[in-house]
């Protein structure tokens, strides 16, 4: 934990990475964040770093790569779906479809807590072409919830189990 504690300063941006990659189409399939970002948690909880900024740098990194991919869908539409490597699994575009057709801008709130979701729904919304303010409210809302339930259960939960469940 020492070695964690001295370099504290690198926290942030690697958070911010880790999300960014997980929230991003493409990256989002060659990045397993999602439980590195769980076991950071943990880190944080054991080796006292503060929360706060950590989580801010993960909402940051899950905003922009959810972003990035909304304007790849603007901007290239259905050319994405030629794009590697959602042309070597076309159902994970068609799946994300599916789901912005029948949840619309609920759907990417909800879709940023479901894997293979994540970062599918962003780009289908604007592939769609999803009101670029609506998409930004729902992009920030849902990032921010979505990085604090990521980081909180180890950055608390293991201080809370271990004061409540000693014997």
């Amino acid at each position: 934990m020492n070695f964690v504690r001295d370099h504290q300063a690198w926290g942030p941006p690697i958070v911010f990475f880790l999300a960014f990659g997980e929230s991003i189409a493409f990256l989002s399939l060659l990045i397993p964040a999602t439980v590195i970002l769980l076991g950071l948690g943990a880190i944080i909880g054991e080796s006292g770093i503060a929360f706060w900024p950590l989580w801010l740098a993960a909402a940051a990194g899950a905003f922009f790569g959810d972003w990035i991919s909304y304007w790849i869908g603007w901007r290239y539409k259905d050319k994405v779906a030629h794009m590697w490597p959602l042309s070597r699994n076309p159902q994970t575009l068609v799946r994300g479809q599916h789901f912005f057709e029948r949840w619309g801008t609920p759907g990417v709130f909800i879709g940023r807590f479901f894997g293979p979701l994540r970062a599918t729904v962003p780009l289908v919304a604007g592939i769609c072409g999803m009101n670029i303010k609506s998409f930004q409210i729902v992009n920030l809302t849902s990032a921010m919830l979505w990085a604090f339930l990521i980081l909180a259960p180890g950055a608390f939960g293991l201080h809370w189990i271990e004061r409540y469940f000693s014997f």
